[in-house]
């Protein structure tokens, strides 16, 4: 008889794009025992399916390595990204060029 697998959902702060998600997901998934992983940037959710040997500390260390803040339900979600500006920094975001460029 196989364990089934049960799910843990995460808010994630400091996500802007889905780079920052394709991120968070692929560092998620290597964790032992996770069977599945969403990652949604619109909701700032993070949700893990997991089997037996998954502790929900491993997530949030993970995710907390990659420089987001993370809490879990129940969690007081005072935990903040390391910076107020995204992981992606500000060459992922576009800029209007500037008047000596155009001359």
């Amino acid at each position: 008889m196989t364990a089934e697998a049960q799910s843990m959902r995460y808010r994630v702060t400091g996500m802007d794009c889905a780079s920052c998600a394709a991120k968070i997901e692929t560092a998620v998934r290597r964790i032992e025992g996770v069977s599945d992983v969403a990652v949604s940037v619109t909701n700032g959710t993070l949700t893990v399916s997991h089997g037996e040997g998954f502790t929900a500390s491993q997530v949030k260390r993970q995710v907390r390595g990659l420089g987001y803040g993370i809490a879990g339900e129940g969690d007081r979600a005072s935990d903040t990204p390391r910076s107020a500006e995204g992981r992606c920094g500000p060459t992922a975001r576009p800029s209007s060029p500037s008047p000596a460029a155009a001359h």
